[in-house]
């Protein structure tokens, strides 16, 4: 994934809830409705994210220092894990609260109309911004299913947009349901239904969210299509006798840290051997450019006893 295709994602989402998160609190200022003010309060904060996830991948860019000598890649993983916990604390329990709330407490809404045409237009908002970042991840995703691609990319931008505009898209119709069943039955109470069921899939999300945030933070492996590209290409280099092991891992999105221990043929010198390291990382940079650290350490296969 391009850092350019989930800038382009992340600004499409950032507009479509920004004008979204304006137009549902002007609903809630006419309607009273519960469900609306949740939904309004979800927008802000889906808002907020997108500008921590622009944040990162300004950070992320900066050039390694002496105390952060292999850079900031993991930043954007970092600023990924904050926008699960902002989804959590601002999103799902303020929406949790209100809702229990709403139950305890019902009041009729005020101007139904309003929150009916005001929902069908951020649906058709947050299909675009959805749509966007649909096609932004197909070329990584390729054909493999979605769960799979959120599951195990590792650029955390694009998945927390899908994660994010797909509770959007559900909580919409949960809330418009919950309007259009509060208007036709006259029972309040299917608004507060309606915010604590919102609530919940938000609280959902974020869980999601944190766990594949924390995996990328301890660090994960690369793929495995990358690790048996970066295997062949060692096992293949004629001065190589024995590839003895081999490490992957992401120190940032577009960043694979390769650590290995091969065992090569004849007496080489210092120079040849150097010369050959050289070629080797070159070869591997050549079908994997995300390799930008390599380590390669010359050793003497030893059989286990």
């Amino acid at each position: 994934m391009s850092t350019g295709g989930s800038k382009r994602a992340i600004l499409a989402a950032l507009l479509a809830n920004l004008g979204i998160a304006i137009a549902k609190f002007v609903g809630f200022a006419f309607t009273m409705s519960s469900s609306m003010l949740a939904e309004g309060v979800h927008s802000v904060a889906d808002t907020g994210n997108q500008v921590l996830l622009l944040l990162g991948g300004k950070r992320a860019s900066r050039a390694p220092t002496a105390d952060h000598q292999f850079g900031f890649g993991r930043e954007r993983f970092f600023w990924a894990f904050v926008v699960s916990i902002v989804l959590f604390t601002l999103g799902s329990a303020f929406a949790v609260f209100e809702g229990i709330e709403k139950i305890l407490h019902p009041h009729q809404l005020e101007s139904p109309g309003w929150a009916i045409g005001i929902l069908s237009v951020a649906l058709v908002l947050e299909s675009i911004s959805f749509r966007t970042a649909v096609h932004e991840a197909r070329p990584a995703k390729g054909s493999g299913s979605w769960f799979r691609y959120i599951r195990h990319s590792k650029s955390p931008e694009i998945p927390v947009v899908l994660l994010e505009d797909t509770g959007a898209l559900i909580g919409l119709v949960i809330a418009l349901t919950a309007v259009i069943l509060d208007t036709v039955t006259g029972n309040a109470v299917w608004d507060g239904i309606g915010t604590l069921s919102i609530g919940l899939l938000l609280g959902i999300i974020a869980i999601v969210l944190c766990i594949e945030m924390k995996s990328l933070l301890i660090g994960e492996s690369a793929s495995s299509t990358h690790e048996a590209a970066i295997r062949e290409t060692i096992e293949k280099h004629p001065s190589v006798e024995r590839l003895i092991n081999m490490r992957t891992e992401h120190i940032g999105p577009d960043d694979i840290l390769v650590a290995t221990k091969l065992q090569f043929t004849g007496d080489l010198t210092m120079t040849e051997l150097a010369a050959i390291i050289n070629a080797i990382e070159a070869s591997i940079r050549a079908v994997v450019p995300e390799a930008t650290r390599i380590f390669i350490e010359p050793d003497i296969h030893r059989a286990e006893i």
